[in-house]
């Protein structure tokens, strides 16, 4: 079992994300759970701006694994990382570019899991990217040897994960890659501590790379492509949502669109919600609202 093969290891598991608790889920169900997980600081959330966990502190208190929450990846956490023996780091959707002097530290190096098929989509938002660029080919996950470049290691292991229906939701695509990653990850865990699989190099000329996203991408103009405009909307479904103005009386409302549809080579949109109010669906919108 793999729980037997590594009990003896000391994993520490860097993430922050939703993503990242996915991977945790999975290796958990395997009986996986890392000896120290490091993750993001607390921050302000909601309207009331209360102080929240991220989903890793969350999940590492649910089951009882101990955290560190550093601002700045400084001394004193290289410090505590080398207080015991590492055997191995695990890493994904971390945010933060890990230093060449922590990455050196476990014996078998540093596994980071990415939801692209590399070299392709490299860097902060390769999902969205999938999305928005209509690239199907793209999707998969990487396990990659991480060095301190960003998503520029040699391979590990590397599968395409085929979507049916095209595109999804990024949260549903999200989900769907962090649990084949988790999955994934847990196989590959033993043989690698176990020296039964090498590395291949990335093909480095065909790289391509993808930025963080900006909130004002999401910005909707209906004199765009429609298939580009329902691909926003698919891809921004969690943040920064894809949004329109709306003018009545002279005053501008901002509307975030919550669900549309494509067919027929035309953007539907279904259900909304106009700035202050509750979701609506469109018809209703349009009737209430009267917007030019």
């Amino acid at each position: 079992m793999i729980k037997d093969n590594l009990q003896k290891y000391n994993l520490v598991f860097f993430g922050a994300s939703k993503f990242s608790t996915a991977i945790l889920e999975e290796l958990k169900n395997v009986g996986i759970i890392p000896s120290l997980i490091v993750t993001a600081p607390d921050k302000p959330r909601g309207r009331g701006m209360k102080m929240a966990h991220p989903e890793v502190k969350t999940w590492a208190n649910e089951n009882r694994a101990e955290t560190i929450q550093p601002e700045k990846l400084d001394d004193d956490v290289i410090k505590k990382l080398k207080s015991e023996k590492r055997d191995l780091f695990l890493v994904a959707s971390y945010g933060k570019i890990i230093p060449k002097e922590i990455l050196d530290i476990p014996i078998y190096g540093a596994l980071n899991v990415h939801p692209s098929l590399l070299p392709k989509l490299r860097g902060a938002s390769p999902i969205q990217s999938a999305i928005l660029n209509n690239e199907r080919d793209a999707v998969g996950i990487t396990i990659i040897l991480m060095d301190e470049k960003i998503d520029n290691g040699p391979i590990v292991a590397q599968m395409p994960v085929e979507i049916e229906k095209w595109p999804p939701r990024a949260s549903w695509l999200e989900n769907l890659l962090a649990r084949e990653g988790g999955k994934m990850l847990a196989r590959v865990i033993p043989d690698w501590v176990g020296k039964k699989i090498g590395t291949k190099e990335q093909n480095r000329e065909s790289a391509t790379f993808c930025k963080k996203i900006e909130k004002e991408e999401a910005l909707i103009n209906f004199g765009d492509n429609p298939y580009l405009n329902y691909r926003k909307i698919q891809a921004f479904d969690v943040w920064p949502r894809a949004y329109f103005f709306a003018e009545k009386n002279g005053n501008k409302t901002r509307v975030i669109i919550t669900d549309a549809k494509y067919e027929n080579n035309e953007l539907k949109i279904l259900r909304v919600i106009p700035e202050g109010k509750k979701e609506i669906s469109y018809e209703d919108f349009v009737r209430n609202f009267n917007f030019k």
